[in-house]
């Protein structure tokens, strides 16, 4: 498979995400599927970003996150594809919450 980030770019102020999965344990030790989680926010791993979006001006207005970022993102506002089998988000940067340290 081929790199990714190299046959898909995203434009204007979209990235494109990788989702990062997470398993819940309860406090007794249950195992909960991502399926069965609240509505909370995502995390997922930027691939790839836009040069940015315009601004009222004509400039470009520079992204705040790059490629490699661990970010939480809007549960319902990204897009979803799939890739060669491979499941990919594409997401604007306003629907990035916060980078993960």
């Amino acid at each position: 498979m081929s790199d990714i980030s190299n046959r898909i770019k995203p434009t204007d102020d979209r990235v494109l995400l990788k989702g990062i999965s997470e398993i819940d344990t309860s406090v007794s030790g249950i195992i909960i599927p991502e399926t069965a989680s609240k509505d909370r926010p995502q995390k997922g791993e930027i691939l790839a970003i836009g040069p940015g979006k315009m601004g009222e001006d004509g400039n470009r207005i520079p992204m705040q996150v790059k490629v490699g970022d661990k970010v939480l993102f809007s549960k319902y506002a990204p897009d979803e594809i799939n890739v060669d089998g491979e499941d990919y988000i594409i997401a604007r940067e306003d629907h990035i919450l916060a980078i993960i340290d």
